[in-house]
């Protein structure tokens, strides 16, 4: 999932949740937790993989490269 996605989820999470609140259903209120939640989720994925992939990228390069 890209970062904009996940940005888009976490307001909508939050809308979701806000709703909830104003409309006294706790429900709809869990809901737009839980989808902030995955959002926040998928973000620390989107950066775990990033972080990998710069660590692949490390050990790929030839010794004479390091300078």
């Amino acid at each position: 999932m890209a970062d904009g996605e996940n940005t888009i989820d976490k307001i909508k999470g939050k809308a979701k949740e806000m709703g909830g609140k104003a409309t006294g259903n706790d429900r709809m209120k869990a809901e737009g937790k839980t989808d902030q939640l995955k959002a926040k989720a998928g973000e620390m994925r989107d950066k775990a993989k990033d972080k990998a992939e710069g660590v692949k990228d490390s050990f790929g390069r030839k010794k004479d490269d390091n300078a």
